[in-house]
């Protein structure tokens, strides 16, 4: 089994560890979280440490993860996912034993698929994503760099997600829409239309808030 190493120690880390262990293919050696609170493990995982120890690591040949959630914001994940690499660290692909993901599907570097998500046909999913659980995405679908569909969320034939965005917890993407980077879509909203600038949208009709 290859060796790995979590980083991020909050509750989206516990769904992550949950998903690795469903797959077989990874020992999780441990964690890195600077915000403890005196733990020692989580899910029986010890914290090793804090970012500071990605260099080592790295030179050590252990593969990486990054578990810290987004929502809000990529920032975090996109300065982590830099760091592992000019680190000269390799970035684990994630897929959930539950999960369906096409043959004809490619799935990017550093990204997680959680459990019962369903990714058809030429979808695209780019680097340090996460398809959350149960999440659809329909075939040709593109999702960029950076991203974060949430749990249940559906996004129909063809939709196109630029980089770093966040479309929450059963959100409805229409076939063939576009979302801007930078773009956060509201938990349950539907998207019939494409959007022609970033910012944050949220209900049904969609509104833009943000």
């Amino acid at each position: 089994m290859k060796k790995l190493i979590l980083v991020g120690g909050g509750g989206h880390c516990k769904s992550c560890i949950d998903v690795i262990e469903s797959t077989k293919e990874y020992q999780i050696v441990g964690i890195l979280e600077k915000n403890t609170d005196n733990q020692t493990h989580i899910l029986g995982y010890p914290i090793l440490g804090n970012d500071d120890l990605i260099p080592t690591l790295a030179n050590e040949g252990y593969e990486f993860l990054i578990t810290v959630g987004q929502i809000k914001s990529p920032d975090i994940r996109i300065k982590i996912f830099d760091f592992i690499k000019k680190s000269g660290g390799r970035l684990a692909t994630i897929i959930a034993s539950t999960a369906y993901v096409s043959q004809y599907a490619k799935i990017g570097e550093g990204s997680i698929i959680m459990h019962q998500a369903f990714v058809n046909a030429e979808v695209t999913v780019g680097r340090n994503c996460l398809i959350n659980t149960k999440a659809i995405l329909e075939h040709e679908v593109k999702v960029g760099n950076n991203c974060h569909i949430s749990v249940n969320a559906v996004l129909n034939g063809a939709v196109i997600i630029h980089d770093n965005c966040f479309v929450g917890s059963s959100a409805v993407l229409y076939q063939c829409v576009s979302i801007m980077p930078n773009t956060l879509i509201g938990a349950g909203s539907v998207v019939s239309k494409s959007l022609k600038s970033e910012g944050v949208y949220v209900g049904n009709p969609l509104k833009k808030i943000g």
